[in-house]
């Protein structure tokens, strides 16, 4: 039994395995209709979703599967009973849990406790099968994943520590570039540090923007995490220099720009970015479904 934790459980060879039946299950997804038929799983969700929910509800969906949606955003799993009891029940019926929640702790305790894969669909340190989508989507632009040079800006968060984790193990270049105290977790990134030079590549927290230069692509994500209701106007002075506009794409000579969505336009990135020839953002949105539907095959027929 396998687990989708962090990202750090799997070995290049798997990632790109991962990466190639998602790439086939997008090309011709008729040849995988009973991928899993007669399974199932629990699709639990603390936090609200578009992208997420829809394509793993879908992916089970075209595999012949049946993923169950139970909306948790009323309270955190563990209230009204324990996350222990929680697992143990789900496990007698399901083949896998699918966990989008705001401590990794909670997907740790599933995990301990239960008797089927868990999958992190984003927690508050990681979000790893966002970066697999991610990845996938410069190989498909840049045909290649392995000396890309990856710059992230804006604020160190969940999706960046997973892009470190995934660069890292699939030999790409990341480079974070983030106000102070705004930066990557530290044991995520000396973490990965310790696989990328074992692959060759390099990982790097950088906050002087001016140093954004000779990049490939460009990614960000919004400047305030989901659940901190911090308004944008209260973090725009912090963040301004480090916003995705035309400027700062021709600076890093990137040739494609990425954003996890959601996005807020007119603060991390313009419209202009947004919607111009660089910006593969809905390419990597389509990619979480192919990417979803890859891990549930590998995880659950395990």
């Amino acid at each position: 039994m396998r687990h989708l934790l962090t990202g750090f459980e799997f070995s290049q060879d798997e990632y790109l395995d991962i990466l190639e039946t998602a790439s086939a299950m997008k090309k011709d997804p008729a040849k995988f209709r009973q991928e899993l038929a007669g399974r199932s799983g629990a699709i639990m969700f603390e936090k609200p979703s578009l992208r997420t929910r829809t394509t793993f509800e879908l992916a089970f969906y075209r595999l012949s599967g049946h993923g169950v949606y139970l909306d948790l955003q009323n309270g955190e799993l563990g209230k009204r009973e324990t996350i222990a009891d929680y697992s143990r029940n789900l496990c007698r019926w399901v083949d896998c849990l699918v966990g989008r929640v705001f401590s990794q702790r909670t997907l740790e305790e599933l995990a301990q406790y239960g008797s089927v894969p868990v999958i992190n669909a984003l927690s508050d340190l990681y979000h790893p099968a966002q970066a697999m989508a991610d990845y996938m989507t410069i190989q498909e632009h840049l045909g290649k994943i392995k000396g890309v040079k990856v710059a992230y800006v804006g604020d160190g968060n969940n999706v960046t520590n997973s892009l470190f984790v995934a660069g890292a193990i699939l030999g790409a270049n990341v480079t974070s570039f983030n106000p102070e105290n705004c930066t990557p977790d530290a044991v995520v990134f000396s973490k990965a540090s310790e696989i990328a030079r074992k692959n060759g590549c390099t990982i790097a927290v950088e906050n002087d923007i001016s140093k954004l230069k000779d990049f490939d692509v460009v990614y960000t994500d919004t400047w305030v995490s989901m659940g901190d209701n911090t308004p944008l106007d209260a973090v725009r002075k912090k963040f301004n220099p480090y916003q995705v506009n035309k400027d700062l794409v021709d600076q890093s000579g990137a040739q494609i720009v990425m954003h996890c969505l959601p996005a807020h336009r007119g603060y991390e990135i313009t419209d202009e970015v947004m919607d111009g020839n660089k910006s593969v953002v809905f390419d990597e949105a389509e990619n979480r479904l192919h990417i979803h539907m890859a891990v549930l095959a590998k995880l659950i027929n395990a």
